[in-house]
């Protein structure tokens, strides 16, 4: 099955794709974690990606394609969740373009929507370790006892405000693949409100009542 998960930033797309590959035994496939290894390496794709991720905006098209070419051809076509690709109706027509190319297809899209105001409140209590990078969340994932509470902050870019223009933007840049993928039949929307498994559980759903002919799901 070939599935791509798309939502704002807060949705949890990034989490639900994680636990489908692990219980499903597919492949997760992050073009945005992509992005900040190549970063953290300094390969030529990181140098180029750089300050558009530093500064929020969308890789161009043709690195984003790059990036994401190079993982599904090293993957395969079969058994993978996409999430944070396609970002653009172009990034998502050259998809179609590359899958039916190889004799295949996206099974469905599901679109994660939850209340921007639910989404200030799950990103406002995001944290980050001011050296190692790592991520938390007060809620979900708090901070272990031993970690001193000095190095643990909040990033910039998840305080309320800054929340609402990245969120503003983001629809603004992608409502119109969300567009492309509903005039194609293959989107399901899906309430990304509630727990981790209650979230997944509708997401199970829409995968269990697709019609996906006879593969095996």
């Amino acid at each position: 099955m070939r599935i791509v998960l798309f939502g704002a930033p807060g949705t949890g797309k990034g989490t639900q794709a994680s636990i489908l590959a692990e219980r499903r035994n597919w492949r997760h496939i992050s073009t945005g974690a992509m992005f900040r290894e190549a970063i953290r390496a300094r390969t030529p794709h990181g140098r180029m990606a750089q300050e558009y991720v530093r500064r929020g905006w969308l890789v161009p098209d043709e690195f984003a394609r790059d990036i994401a070419e190079e993982a599904l051809l090293e993957i395969g076509l079969d058994r993978f969740v996409l999430d944070g690709y396609p970002r653009t109706v172009v990034q998502a027509q050259w998809l179609s373009e590359f899958l039916e190319a190889h004799n295949t297809s996206l099974n469905v899209v599901i679109a994660m929507e939850l209340c921007i105001n639910d989404i200030i409140e799950r990103l406002s209590m995001r944290r980050m370790h001011r050296l190692t990078g790592e991520h938390y969340h007060l809620a979900f994932k708090p901070p272990p006892a031993d970690v001193d509470p000095d190095l643990i902050v909040q990033r910039q870019d998840d305080r309320p405000d800054a929340i609402r223009n990245r969120i503003e933007g983001y629809w603004e840049a992608t409502r119109p693949v969300v567009d492309y993928y509903r005039e194609q039949g293959i989107i399901v929307d899906v309430d990304a409100g509630g727990t981790l498994e209650e979230v997944y559980a509708r997401i199970e759903d829409v995968l269990a009542q697709a019609a996906f002919g006879t593969e095996t799901v």
